[in-house]
C-alpha cells in the first residue's frame, strides 16, 4: 500500500469518505478526506547529533524518493533560513529536524546523495536547504509537474485534494516558525506537508506521462537541480515598494540611505526589516526630505510609537543622503542588460514591438493548445530578447540557437521555434 491507500484505510484519519487516484493518475471524484493526523503520529523534533545520527541512518536504509520540505519565517526573521526541515521516505518515516539545533545537514544530505527528492516549488526552499547542506542530485517538483499538466490551481493543498482526494490543513503557513518550542498543532501540520508528497509525486508522473510530457517535466527538474545560487541583487534598495513615486536623485539617495541602515539594523536584530520600518515609510521621507526629526515624527511611519532614538537614527540617514554630492547620488532606473521594458518599443523600435506582439500571440496559442501556462512553455525574457535582437536570417536552425543560448531547454526550443519563426518572419 502506499501512504495515500495505507491512510484512506485508516477510519480514525478521516471524517468522509473517498479514493485514491487511479491508475492514470486522474483527479479523483466525490467527497474529499480531511487528513487529521500523520500516520505514526507526529515524531519528536530531531534537536540534537544523536537523534540527527539515528534519522541519517534510517533515511540511508530507507527506499525510495524522499519527500522534503523546509519552513522559514519570512515576515519574522532577517533572511531566508530554514527552521525546521520535514523529510518522509518509505521505511523511515517522517522526520522533522530544527536546523537551528543541528545547522549542519551536510551528512543527511550525504546519505541522500543519488536519491530522487521530492519537493513542492522546489525553487523556494532550495537556498534555505542548500545553507544547511544539503542539495539534491535529482528532483521531482510537484509543483512544476501540475503546471505541465495543466492544473489550474497548483498549491500543495489545492493539488492534493485534486489528485489524491485529501484536504491538508494550511492554517500554520504563515506563522513564526523561529518559534521555539514548536506548538504541537504546527508540528502536526509540518508532518503532514510531507505525508502524501510521494504519492502525489507519482499520480503526477503517471498524469505527466499520459500527456506526452513526462520528459519535459523531467528535463525542468535537471535545470533546477543544476542551477547554480543566485547571484546577490545588484541595487536591492530599488526594490522598496512604491518607488514608483520617487523621481528626483535626491529622494533616491534617501531611499537608499534609508534602505541601507534599515537593513543592517534589521540584520543585527534578526527581524525582518519590515519590522524595522516599512516601504512606505521610506518613500514618504524622500519625498518630503525632512529637515528636523520634529518634521520626520509628522510623517506617516514615523508616528507617536516611535521613541526619540530611534526618529534621530533614522533623519541621521535621511541627512547622510540630502549631503551626498551630486555625483555620489543614484541614477533614476537600474542598467539595462537585455531589451527596454516592452511598454517602450513602440517609441524605440516599431518593427521590434510588432515582433514582440507576433510572437507572444503565437506563444499564447501554443500554450493554449498544449494546456500549460506560457511562461512555462518558454520563459518570457527569451521571447524579447530574440524579437529585439532577432537573428539575420531567420529560420528554425537560428531562432532554436537563440533561444537555447537564453537557457530554453530542448523540449521548449522543440515546441515553440517553428511557431516563433513564422510569427516572427510574418
Amino acid at each position: 500500500m502506499t501512504d495515500a491507500q495505507d491512510t484512506a484505510a485508516d477510519s480514525s484519519l478521516r471524517t468522509t469518505g473517498g479514493t485514491p487516484p487511479d491508475d492514470a493518475g486522474s483527479s479523483v471524484t466525490g467527497a474529499p478526506i480531511p487528513l487529521l493526523e500523520p500516520r505514526e503520529g507526529i515524531p519528536p523534533v530531531v534537536a540534537d547529533e544523536d537523534a540527527l545520527a539515528r534519522v541519517i541512518a534510517a533515511f540511508a536504509a530507507g527506499s525510495g524518493p524522499v519527500a522534503v520540505d523546509a519552513e522559514r519565517a519570512s515576515g519574522y526573521r532577517y533572511g531566508q533560513r530554514a527552521y525546521l526541515v520535514q523529510l518522509r521516505r518509505e521505511g523511515a518515516g517522517t522526520a522533522l529536524i530544527d536546523p537551528v539545533a543541528c545547522p549542519d545537514l551536510s551528512g543527511l544530505g550525504e546519505a541522500l546523495a543519488g536519491v530522487e527528492w521530492v519537493l513542492h516549488a522546489a525553487t523556494q526552499d532550495l537556498p534555505c536547504l542548500r545553507e544547511i547542506g544539503m542539495m539534491p542530485s535529482s528532483l521531482f517538483d510537484t509543483e512544476l509537474a501540475g503546471r505541465l499538466a495543466g492544473f489550474p490551481r497548483v498549491g500543495l493543498g489545492a493539488m492534493v485534494e485534486s489528485v489524491l482526494g485529501f484536504v491538508l490543513e494550511k492554517g500554520h503557513s504563515a506563522v513564526d516558525w523561529s518559534t521555539r518550542p514548536l506548538p504541537e498543532p504546527w508540528l502536526r501540520y509540518a508532518a503532514l506537508d510531507v505525508e502524501l508528497l510521494v504519492d502525489l509525486r507519482d499520480a503526477l508522473e503517471k498524469e505527466l506521462d499520459r500527456q506526452g510530457k513526462l520528459e519535459w517535466a523531467r528535463q525542468e527538474f535537471d535545470a533546477i537541480a543544476s542551477a547554480p545560487p543566485a547571484e546577490p541583487r545588484k541595487d536591492p534598495w530599488r526594490r522598496t515598494s512604491g518607488m514608483h513615486k520617487v523621481r528626483r536623485r535626491r529622494q533616491l539617495g534617501v531611499v537608499r540611505e534609508l534602505w541601507q541602515t534599515r537593513d543592517r539594523i534589521a540584520q543585527k536584530r534578526d527581524v525582518s526589516p519590515g519590522k524595522v520600518l516599512s516601504d512606505a515609510a521610506i518613500v514618504e521621507a524622500a519625498l518630503a526630505l525632512p529637515a528636523t526629526v520634529h518634521a520626520l515624527s509628522g510623517l506617516n511611519g514615523f508616528g507617536h510609537r516611535m521613541g526619540r532614538r530611534q526618529l534621530e537614527q533614522w533623519q541621521a540617514a535621511v541627512d547622510r543622503a540630502k549631503a551626498l554630492p551630486d555625483a555620489g547620488l543614484p541614477l533614476p532606473g537600474q542598467p539595462v542588460t537585455g531589451p527596454p521594458p516592452p511598454r517602450a518599443w513602440a517609441d524605440k523600435d516599431p518593427e521590434a514591438a510588432a515582433r514582440l506582439s507576433a510572437a507572444r500571440a503565437a506563444v499564447s496559442a501554443l500554450a493554449e493548445q498544449l494546456n500549460m501556462p506560457q511562461e512555462n512553455l518558454i520563459a518570457p525574457d527569451s521571447v524579447r530578447r530574440l524579437c529585439w535582437e532577432p537573428p539575420k536570417v531567420m529560420d528554425a536552425a537560428t531562432v532554436g540557437t537563440a533561444l537555447a543560448a537564453y537557457g530554453a531547454r530542448p523540449w521548449q526550443v522543440e515546441q515553440v521555434t517553428t511557431a516563433l519563426v513564422t510569427a516572427l518572419s510574418a
